[in-house]
């Protein structure tokens, strides 16, 4: 390169190796070796003004040449066009330098009108990034959570933060799409009385009489009686068209809301995980040189900084040493592990299939007890034989998960994948409870799906036992709801708190060893998926639910937050945030899609009730929508079942084929060129590495001569 400072031996000092004076030394000065450095662009990191490599030492004895130097050096960077993403400036140094740029390209008029628009519109998708980001609650805290706890515990509040954000988004439509319909179209009718000819049935759940306080509260707590019949169920609402049209639709509406949030999350944490798995930016010395944010001012967010790297460096030693005690491993090792892991998941699975009978077993031995006269003659007695299904599930949940964590660590996996494989059992525990107790409902409901059966022939479903099955379903999903709030309030209160007192009362070892506990990420991000698959199956049978649900999260948030900074110590054994960001929306993803499959069932397979909410009289619920089509003009019907016809369904298929073939064509060639740059990489380390022997050999020939 013209211009380039050459490297000569003797400019380095004399033979024992040491660097000779100023004035004895020849060629170029180490801060001008220096600066010549690519790695000197990144020190560079508050933008054009800063001192360069060695300055300080040299200012005396320059003077005024180096800083005359830097000026001109500093405006020809500033006059030449980079663009603003290649400069190693800060954010806010390239924000103002690209603003500059496009004023002065304004003013010249070299732009065009096409181009004028795209920064227009640039600027705009920028600032509106921005001010959501601002929109984002507990930013601070989660920074502090983050820095003190580590990652893990930071991607739980996280997680939480988002699923108050679904619950937000899902009751402001609940409230436009199905409240505010219902109420203006005028008040809505009472229940049918028992003089209503139905050869289904009547169906008057409202209490009659002076009711005491002792039932009105096991009522709330129930879903029965008075709350029965109201805006949170079902049951309530009136078979007016255009309500029904808005209520089914807005199920959908939520569905593919939470889908694509779910899936832009996923996508995200993606990118994290395969960078994080890759080892492009888990080494150490990415994390020693280029992990630190220039950027923070104050003690308290220098240290949180210093702790996340240590968390992350934590996570790579721990990882690593696993990695070459597997590598050690001979044949015969191998297969012993491999037969632990297999003996270990056949005892995991022998534990769900108990589990999942129980829960079976508890919800109908609960029908057999309702039945029981002296049951019904006890308010507190009939409210436990309710809570029995979500007792025992509760239960269940509450045993087993200990019981997989001691498992894991004997599988001898790193910790982050134990974290997965605990979360993978732990899932399929609590989902697949909630399928079996599902599962019962709807085999009280269809008779066992017989429908020629002497209860289910006049209707459809069991209407003498349930006249009003949706209601039914959602009071499940209600109670499921209320008692996971309330178990984990009094865990809070009853066992957390206690603790607490006890530290601070015995405040030696054994008050800190029964005082502090570690956060137990794994069961509690488990515990929010469940509460949100509970909502997205019941919010179709109790449509306020997620606003239940909002009201939850935003008391649980608080109070995890403080049951964290006061009992809570920082793991002793943490695990990559990568992992935590794609595999908590993965497990939701999973959680959406298994909670559309009842629901999905009981609109286009189960008969609904007849005398109560929006769709009686009609055969299926998803039936409204071909009537209502119906009543639309013949362009609009047209168009609508073209949709769904195969001359639009085989162009739509071969397009998007096509596009799936380009898109897996450009991320091969993406791939190798990836490739292609990591081997340059390795051999211009290589290079570097011979260079420097030859010149430590070099200079110890000179040395000898």
């Amino acid at each position: 390169m013209e211009g380039s400072p050459t490297w000569e031996p003797e400019a380095w000092g004399s033979s024992g190796g040491w660097l000779a004076p100023r004035e004895a030394r020849a060629g170029p000065s180490l801060s001008s070796v220096l600066n010549e450095l690519p790695s000197a662009a990144t020190l560079r990191y508050r933008g054009p003004g800063v001192l360069p490599w060695g300055m300080l030492e040299e200012e005396d004895e320059d003077g005024g040449r180096s800083i005359q130097a830097l000026a001109e050096a500093t405006q020809k960077e500033l006059q030449e066009p980079h663009a603003s993403r290649e400069l190693p400036w800060p954010m806010q140094a390239r924000r103002v330098h690209r603003q500059s740029q496009a004023r002065d390209q304004v003013a010249l008029g070299s732009r065009s009108r096409v181009a004028r628009w795209a920064l227009v519109l640039g600027w705009s998708k920028e600032k509106t990034q921005e001010g959501l980001r601002t929109l984002q609650p507990w930013v601070w805290t989660l920074k502090r959570i983050g820095g003190q706890f580590g990652a893990g515990t930071e991607s739980y509040f996280s997680l939480l933060r988002f699923l108050l954000l679904l619950n937000v988004l899902a009751s402001v439509l609940k409230l436009c799409m199905t409240l505010l319909p219902t109420w203006v179209e005028g008040d809505p009718p009472g229940p049918p009385g028992p003089d209503t000819s139905s050869h289904c049935g009547s169906y008057d759940p409202r209490p009659q009489g002076l009711i005491a306080f002792p039932t009105q509260l096991f009522s709330l707590l129930s879903g029965e009686s008075f709350l029965e019949w109201s805006s949170l169920f079902y049951g309530f609402y009136p078979p007016r068209p255009h309500l029904a049209v808005s209520y089914l639709c807005c199920v959908f509406v939520i569905g593919l809301l939470h889908l694509l949030l779910i899936l832009h999350r996923s996508v995200s944490g993606l990118k994290q995980t395969l960078l994080a798995e890759s080892g492009a930016l888990t080494s150490y010395s990415h994390r020693v040189f280029s992990a630190w944010d220039f950027g923070l001012c104050g003690d308290v967010h220098v240290r949180l900084r210093q702790r996340n790297i240590l968390f992350d460096l934590q996570v790579e030693l721990e990882e690593a040493e696993l990695r070459r005690q597997a590598a050690l491993r001979t044949l015969g090792q191998h297969a012993k592990l491999w037969s632990v892991r297999v003996l270990l998941n056949l005892l995991v699975l022998a534990l769900l299939g108990a589990a999942f009978y129980g829960v079976y077993w508890a919800t109908e031995f609960t029908v057999q007890l309702q039945e029981v006269s002296y049951v019904q003659q006890l308010p507190l007695l009939k409210l436990v034989v309710n809570y029995l299904p979500s007792i025992f599930i509760s239960a269940v949940n509450f045993v087993l998960p200990p019981v997989f964590k001691l498992i894991a660590p004997l599988e001898r996996y790193t910790r982050s994948r134990q974290i997965v494989f605990i979360l993978l059992s732990t899932i399929v525990l609590r989902l697949a409870s909630l399928l079996v107790l599902l599962f019962s409902l709807w085999n009280q409901i269809t008779c066992g799906g017989n429908s020629e059966a002497e209860d289910c022939k006049t209707c459809g479903y069991n209407y003498k036992e349930i006249p009003c099955w949706e209601t039914r379903v959602g009071q499940e999903m209600y109670k499921l709801l209320i008692f996971d709030l309330l178990t984990g309030v009094a865990i809070s209160l009853f066992i957390q708190f206690p603790r607490k007192l006890f530290s601070a009362l015995c405040p030696g070892a054994l008050g800190r060893m029964v005082g502090t506990q570690e956060f137990q990420v794994p069961d509690e991000v488990l515990g929010l998926i469940y509460a949100q698959t509970v909502v997205w199956v019941g919010s179709f049978f109790c449509p306020l639910l997620p606003l239940l649900n909002t009201v939850k999260f935003l008391l649980l948030f608080y109070l995890k937050k403080h049951t964290l900074f006061s009992t809570c110590s920082p793991a002793s054994r943490t695990f990559r945030a990568s992992t935590a960001n794609f595999f908590f929306p993965l497990v939701l993803l999973l959680g959406l899609a298994i909670s559309t499959v009842p629901v999905l069932c009981s609109i286009f397979l189960i008969p609904p009730s007849k005398p109560c909410g929006p769709f009686r009289e009609l055969s299926s619920i998803w039936s409204q929508i071909p009537i209502s089509i119906s009543s639309l003009s013949q362009t609009t019907q047209n168009f609508l079942f073209f949709l769904g016809t195969q001359a639009f369904a085989v162009p739509l298929l071969l397009i998007s084929s096509v596009l799936m073939v380009y898109t897996l064509a450009l991320a091969n060639s993406y791939g190798r060129l990836i490739s292609e740059l990591k081997r340059q990489i390795k051999t211009a380390a290589q290079d570097k590495v011979f260079l420097a022997q030859r010149a430590v050999a070099l200079s110890s020939v000179q040395g000898a001569l």
